[in-house]
């Protein structure tokens, strides 16, 4: 008998049809001899309408009382998932994140997962009750905290690696992970299999599938990972180690980024600390830096040029203002309206002539090349956002991607 933990997003139990279909099919894996344990979102846009509810309240809501409010969520749904697998015959009990014996560190908003006392839920499987468990949300000093973006995902996997399961399945609306996004590119491949450490990147990298948090957990802890679609029962995505890979693709997929912006520092007086005091401020003022080139343009002076989000970038340019006259910076600078666009493959390691082939399949589609970062699996490029569509077919096609 193996065990199964299974996860269902928001649009999988975003009605009473939907809960039904989840409760139907986590019912056929127990027909089938598996233990489960399932793990739920909210339903459909419920966390939007809690913060705006807050946000009709509160100006500036106490985090602490964000939690509490944003875990009922989870909580409606884990009741209702529990209650239509009852209505099918199967035995199941709801528990919320604490329940759950989920212990975070005290952060709000945005906590991560310290320790799982899984012995109320093993006492559940033993009992042939299915825990239906609140994603999302855990308990740090006695009060109630949440994880955070993707924070469901990664309680899943963090579950499944207490619990030692034998896989755990992602549910969500799309039946995999593509070689690019299939809204983009018509003939995007769905992956039969992909390494976590190619998992990370796409995810790192703008690709919505799975969160790199719960990547991370999957690869610390060796949680066999797959994802599927709620809505099929077609096959999904096996994630797994890249030594179990039967083979490694040079380029495995294409992942893209909207809304980046360009800030640069011109003609700044080379020193040894100045880069560390102006990132260090910005990562003061939370604002995440992505690709960050450097270049001497003469003697005693150098650019500095970095990608932020665009909603970020009014911060940026402030804090790089507040500190220009003290670096000899001659001019601050911003650009908007840009993109991201990477490829990931775990083969680029011993493969030479990758980028140069991607460079190609970019002047192919009249992208200019802003700006590059690249790794042992991955290259980065920022090209104007009017470009983007074109590039990523244009670089999908170039690696035979749809093969």
């Amino acid at each position: 008998m193996s065990l199964l933990v299974m996860k269902f997003g928001g649009t999988s139990v975003g009605s009473p049809e939907r809960i039904r279909a989840v409760a139907a099919r986590v019912a056929r894996a127990v027909a089938d001899g598996h233990q489960c344990a399932v793990i739920v979102s909210a339903m459909g846009h419920t966390t939007d309408e809690l913060v705006g509810l807050a946000a009709e309240i509160a100006e500036q809501p106490d985090r602490r009382e964000m939690d509490a409010l944003l875990a009922t969520g989870e909580q409606i749904a884990t009741a209702l998932v529990a209650m239509a697998l009852h209505e099918t015959g199967v035995k199941a009990a709801s528990f919320t994140g604490w329940q759950a014996g989920i212990q975070t560190e005290p952060v709000h908003g945005a906590a991560r997962i310290e320790a799982i006392d899984a012995s109320a839920l093993v006492s559940s499987l033993h009992q042939n009750v299915v825990p239906v468990i609140a994603g999302f949300q855990g308990i740090a000093q006695g009060a109630v905290t949440t994880l955070g973006r993707g924070g469901s995902d990664t309680t899943a996997v963090a579950v499944a690696a207490a619990l030692r399961a034998d896989r755990c399945e992602i549910y969500t609306d799309v039946n995999g992970v593509y070689t690019a996004d299939p809204r983009l590119v018509q003939n995007a491949r769905k992956l039969m299999e992909i390494s976590y450490e190619e998992m990370l990147e796409l995810a790192n990298l703008g690709s919505q599938v799975l969160h790199p948090r719960a990547v991370e957990t999957a690869k610390r802890n060796g949680v066999a990972l797959v994802v599927r679609s709620s809505f099929s029962n077609e096959e999904g995505t096996v994630i797994r180690d890249m030594a179990t890979m039967e083979r490694l693709r040079i380029v495995t997929g294409v992942a893209c980024e909207k809304e980046v912006a360009r800030v640069a520092l011109l003609g700044m007086t080379v020193s040894h600390h100045h880069l560390a005091d102006i990132f260090s401020a910005l990562a003061q003022a939370s604002v995440n830096v992505d690709v960050i080139v450097q270049s001497v343009v003469k003697t005693g002076e150098t650019d500095v040029s970095f990608t932020v989000s665009e909603g970020d970038v009014a911060r940026a340019v402030d804090i790089c203002e507040e500190f220009a006259t003290r670096l000899g910076c001659q001019e601050v600078k911003q650009e908007t309206g840009l993109s991201k666009i990477s490829i990931v493959g775990a083969g680029m390691i011993s493969n030479p002539g990758v980028a140069a082939h991607m460079f190609q399949a970019l002047a192919a589609a009249q992208a200019d090349i802003k700006m590059v970062s690249t790794s042992e699996i991955k290259v980065s490029c920022i090209i104007a956002a009017d470009s983007l569509d074109a590039a990523v077919q244009s670089v999908h096609d170039a690696f035979s991607l749809a093969e």
